[in-house]
């Protein structure tokens, strides 16, 4: 590959690194054409932008990207996919459920493998961490979680005021009609 090619290819991962919030960087070496196929739609599907890189190259769009991104160069070995994000989990939901129909010993080799991530500014490096992405929330879902905390004490206070009136209310008629 040409120097000028290379340069261009880094420029670009510069910009799409710097375009999304999180990345995952996966392993789906060994996935036949027909199970590659799948993946990439299903990342279309989620707006996951899947992308295969060489290490070398995404090592130098790193480096010109701000902030220390060398706890992910232990993951920067083999191949590497990078699935970027803009809402932190759907990449792990996308890889769990795509190696879900693994068994047995198959289970731990299954592709595509997470390698590392790069989630709400926070890195997870292994496959051991899948789980805990899953469950990450989005920003959009803890905010609705607040607000329902932050809504949940006034509709107890009007529940509350509504049905003292009905129980005043059955009380009133109650002795009325003695």
């Amino acid at each position: 590959m040409k120097k000028e090619d290379k340069s261009v290819i880094i420029e670009q991962l510069t910009a799409t690194v710097k375009e999304y919030p999180n990345f995952y960087l996966t392993n789906i070496e060994a996935l036949n054409a027909e199970k590659t196929s799948k993946l990439r739609r299903e990342c279309f599907k989620e707006e996951v932008k899947l992308v295969v890189v060489k290490n070398t190259l995404l090592k130098k769009a790193l480096a010109n990207v701000e902030g220390d991104f060398s706890a992910l160069d232990i993951a920067l070995k083999g191949n590497t996919a990078i699935m970027f994000s803009q809402t932190a989990n759907v990449p792990a939901r996308l890889i769990k459920e795509f190696t879900k129909s693994a068994k047995g010993k198959d289970k731990e080799n299954a592709k595509p493998q997470l390698k590392a991530a790069y989630v709400q500014e926070s890195f997870y490096v292994g496959a051991e961490y899948l789980d805990a992405l899953v469950n990450i929330k989005s920003k959009e879902e803890l905010l609705g979680d607040l607000i329902a905390l932050l809504q949940s004490p006034a509709k107890n206070v009007i529940s509350a005021l509504q049905s003292s009136g009905q129980t005043i209310l059955g009380v009133l008629k109650t002795l009325e009609e003695r």
